[in-house]
């Protein structure tokens, strides 16, 4: 189970489970594709992809953000956003890809980064 990091009346945050900051973003609304939504939860929900993304950069210093909208198994608008590190377990693959070594990253405290995330998405 995902852990909710953040809601308004567009989308929510969740958190995903993993060695890497990772977060989903969620119409909240079950829209099947973007260009379904209502022209203001696509553009409240793009802009906090953009949010997170900049948060990420500066909170985590990565060497590279991956951002991922898919849909296959679960066919609801959400885009994925994670920091990536040339010392993470599949980098440069994709997250879904093949594992290319052990990881073991030494990240700041996710928690403060979803304090300043949160405090950007409220501005």
């Amino acid at each position: 189970m995902s852990t909710k990091l953040y809601e308004n009346e567009y989308f929510y945050i969740l958190k995903e489970e993993s060695t890497i900051p990772w977060v989903k973003i969620f119409t909240q609304n079950p829209y099947k594709e973007l260009s379904d939504c209502d022209e203001a939860t696509r553009e409240a929900t793009l802009k906090a992809m953009v949010v997170v993304e900049k948060e990420m950069i500066a909170f985590y210093k990565p060497e590279k953000i991956n951002i991922a909208m898919f849909g296959n198994y679960v066919p609801h608008v959400h885009i994925h956003v994670m920091a990536r590190f040339k010392e993470d377990s599949h980098f440069p693959e994709s997250m879904w890809g093949i594992k290319q070594r052990e990881s073991n990253l030494h990240l700041a405290n996710f928690e403060e980064f979803v304090t300043q995330m949160v405090e950007k998405l409220t501005l």
